[in-house]
């Protein structure tokens, strides 16, 4: 609401500056053999404070985004949110691989946590000095504002989460393939990280294609598309890597799903961002966002390891990703198409 009121500009430096401090903080807070219980303390706290800076930070980021771009490229400058977020995943890959083949495992546990902190926290400081220099794009709009809790915008909202639970969980999951591969496949630590750079690659590269896609023939059908392609590839995928735990199959397998992946999060995001009027734009789409993944991709990992010990079936997160996926087709069917081509016609 702060991005619909002060403007999306100042919004964006307070939550990724809050982003910065956060980060900056866990990965200096001392242990708990130095400070005792204050030390898990300090960790839960600057946790939380990430998790309430990137809740502020994605609603006025995508109305900037969207604003900024020409009609005709929405969808691919939207996109551009979510490739960079899986580019940062497999730069978290990388970071992740080179640590563990330099450091024992007692050193990485120690102290190589806080290396790859500070390494992400170095970004700071060249991203506030860039979005101190963009312009601002909220237009203040003449006469009664909107209201969060009007029936439309409830609605639509209800339609966003159900959408963005099966994407967040589908993510989520994605994200989980490193750990799955070491507790549940049985691999090595450092080569389950090849999941991890494999899946940011794909993901980035697959979200600027449905982007760019979206432009060109709507939201609704690259959406629909890449979420019933995953849907039915989750669990043949899944099983043919319980079959064949190797790290060529991790690998190829996780490019898979990684890559259907990016059709479903830019063109659900873009749409329902240009479904939502400017006035109330950053804070409905963060909440709504916030929402979802709090209460879905934030159990999502959970979720996973204990169907997978409960059930007995090293396929069960892929059950489990299905299931999200089908209500989240739900949600896109009866979402109305918002691509300026489509309306258009």
């Amino acid at each position: 609401p702060l991005g619909d009121r002060l403007g999306r500009k100042p919004a964006m430096l307070f939550c990724f500056g809050l982003m910065g401090f956060s980060i900056v903080g866990l990965a200096l807070t001392p242990s708990y053999a130095s400070i005792g219980i204050a030390a898990p303390l300090l960790v839960v706290f600057f946790r939380l404070l990430q998790g309430f800076a990137l809740g502020g930070e994605v609603g006025p980021t995508t109305a900037f985004l969207l604003e900024a771009a020409p009609m005709h490229r929405r969808g691919l400058y939207v996109s551009l949110q979510h490739s960079t977020q899986q580019v940062s995943t497999m730069m978290a890959g990388i970071v992740g691989l080179t640590l563990a083949n330099l450091l024992s495992p007692v050193d990485l546990t120690a102290w190589g946590w806080r290396v790859a902190m500070l390494l992400g926290a170095a970004v700071v400081p060249f991203a506030l000095a860039i979005r101190r220099g963009l312009p601002e794009t909220l237009a203040v709009e003449s006469g009664e504002r909107p209201k969060l809790t009007s029936r439309p915008v409830l609605i639509l909202a209800l339609m966003g989460v159900a959408m963005i639970a099966g994407n967040t969980i589908a993510t989520y999951t994605m994200n989980y393939m490193g750990t799955y591969a070491v507790h549940t496949l049985g691999m090595s630590p450092r080569l389950a990280f090849a999941a991890t750079v494999t899946t940011g690659f794909c993901c980035a590269v697959s979200c600027l294609v449905s982007g760019w896609l979206g432009d060109r023939i709507g939201r609704k059908p690259v959406m629909i598309g890449g979420t019933l392609a995953l849907l039915l590839a989750g669990v043949p995928c899944f099983l043919l890597l319980t079959h064949a735990p190797t790290v060529a199959m991790l690998v190829a397998m996780s490019a898979v799903m990684a890559t259907l992946l990016g059709f479903n999060g830019p063109p659900i995001i873009a749409g329902l961002t240009e479904s939502v009027p400017a006035a109330l734009r950053a804070g409905s789409l963060g909440i709504i966002y916030a929402v979802s993944v709090a209460s879905f991709g934030g159990t999502a990992q959970f979720m996973a390891a204990w169907l997978t010990k409960v059930t007995g079936s090293a396929i069960a997160p892929a059950w489990y990703m299905s299931g999200a996926l089908a209500v989240s087709l739900c949600g896109m069917i009866a979402m109305k198409e918002t691509a300026p081509v489509r309306i258009g016609e």
